[in-house]
């Protein structure tokens, strides 16, 4: 049975760092890509960094040099590194996973994800 359990969030001020944390299980032996995605009130939700199991990172334009996204060797946690936020940063954040996708293709995509976490919610102030 795949899972996938967010946690980490909460406020910060600008300028701050926060770490998010998505303990998946179900997939330790499976090619996949997992994925970070945020939405803000009355916005869309945008894929904000990824990684293929295959090998590959891949950022927004938005996070880049800011957010880190890694993962543990067995596959049981993914992380968000998140550095130098900003307000607009303000969203609730997403663990997602894309079974069969090793290579993250598309990985901004929303619709290429099977299994959603719950979501955390992070609070950049100015």
């Amino acid at each position: 049975q795949v899972q996938l359990v967010e946690s980490g969030g909460g406020s910060v001020q600008a300028g701050g760092s926060l770490r998010l944390s998505c303990a998946a299980s179900g997939y330790a032996n499976t090619r996949h890509c997992m994925g970070w995605f945020r939405q803000a009130p009355g916005k869309e939700r945008e894929g904000v960094a990824a990684i293929a199991t295959l090998g590959g990172t891949y950022y927004a334009d938005s996070v880049k040099g800011r957010f880190t996204i890694s993962q543990d060797s067995a596959r049981n946690t993914l992380l968000l590194q998140m550095t130098s936020l900003k307000p607009e940063d303000t969203a609730m954040y997403y663990c997602a996973a894309a079974r069969s996708n090793g290579n993250c293709y598309t990985w901004w995509y929303r619709y290429a994800y099977d299994d959603w976490g719950q979501g955390t919610q992070v609070t950049v102030s100015s």
